[in-house]
């Protein structure tokens, strides 16, 4: 991370788009050059968010999981999913694990594919997700197990994920976690963190286990990366406990990430930090189209924990200091 430097005044900044393209649309951000100056990576999108946001208070904070709050990557090699946590364990036999491969080997160049539209996509999620959660639920996975694969793992937050969840708690502010992975391995992931508040509510895909304490089935609707939205939430009363939080931060990392603030009711402001973490020159055109701020290879949360600070001392509240 390059340092932040000395405070400047205030004025619009426009980061560069793609080689070849014009300046991106200044973002009429009140605090722009510390932000930009936090990561080498970062580049702004459209101006859908206006100034007004930072004047007001934040509602509350929507989240993606994997490759979002998690890390991409570290020290150059890629880390686990809340997924690939359980295939990389022991508790996995190896003619699942290569049979799980060949479904990310296939199936995940979809799933990033540019020159895809996100209908074309839908059918190869569905499938993907499908045969994978039966895979899973012939290993006799048993529950207690869940805990000790995540300890045994390699996962990992993003930098800064300390002082992320904790002012966030601190300051009586929701994060809604909102995942395609296994609800159970990242829950336990932020639990071994203690980072796991009363302010944190997940939606995501979570097993059901039998009375003998073995996985059976995954509860609920499927959830996969492009139906993140209202219809997955729609027996939820979980945004109607949350009426009038309408200045919303929303963190993703893919294209499909951007409806999971759809069900909120009466959105004022929403503002969209997009994590490009692979095929950056590929997909960067889109994210700078669908994201006001987009982070590329940035393995921190310097720049949301820095908009956290610039909001929530706006508003006179509490920042807590962590890693």
């Amino acid at each position: 991370m390059g340092s932040r430097g000395p405070a400047a005044p205030p004025r619009p900044v426009a980061a560069p788009g793609p080689a070849g393209a014009p300046a991106a649309t200044p973002v009429p951000l009140a605090w722009p050059l510390r932000v930009a100056r936090a990561s080498r990576g970062l580049r702004l999108g459209p101006a859908r968010c206006q100034s007004q946001l930072f004047s007001r208070v934040l509602g509350q904070v929507i989240s993606d999981f994997d490759m979002t709050l998690s890390r991409f990557a570290y020290n150059g090699k890629r880390c686990p999913s809340s997924y690939n946590i359980l295939d990389n364990s022991k508790i996995i036999s190896e003619e699942c694990r290569r049979e799980l491969k060949e479904l990310l080997h296939h199936y995940y160049p979809i799933e990033i594919d540019p020159q895809r539209t996100i209908e074309e996509k839908l059918p190869h999620m569905v499938k993907w997700w499908t045969k994978a959660h039966h895979l899973l639920c012939q290993q006799k996975i048993q529950k207690f197990q869940i805990a000790e694969v995540v300890r045994e793992s390699n996962a990992m937050l993003r930098e800064g994920y300390k002082t992320f969840f904790n002012t966030l708690d601190q300051n009586s502010i929701p994060l809604l976690i909102f995942s395609a992975g296994i609800g159970d391995i990242l829950e336990e992931i932020i639990r071994q963190m203690k980072v796991f508040h009363p302010n944190i509510h997940i939606v995501s895909n979570y097993m059901d286990f039998d009375k003998d304490g073995f996985l059976q089935t995954f509860k609920g609707q499927l959830i996969h990366t492009y139906n993140k939205n209202s219809s997955v939430c729609e027996n939820s009363s979980y945004f109607q406990q949350l009426q009038g939080r309408t200045n919303i931060l929303l963190l993703g990392d893919t294209m499909g990430d951007l409806t999971m603030a759809d069900g909120v009711p009466g959105v004022e402001n929403i503002l969209k930090i997009g994590f490009l973490n692979d095929k950056v020159e590929e997909q960067r055109e889109s994210y700078l189209d669908a994201y006001d701020i987009v982070l590329e290879k940035d393995e921190t949360l310097d720049v949301v924990n820095g908009l956290l600070k610039h909001i929530l001392h706006q508003g006179a509240r509490v920042e807590i200091q962590g890693s």
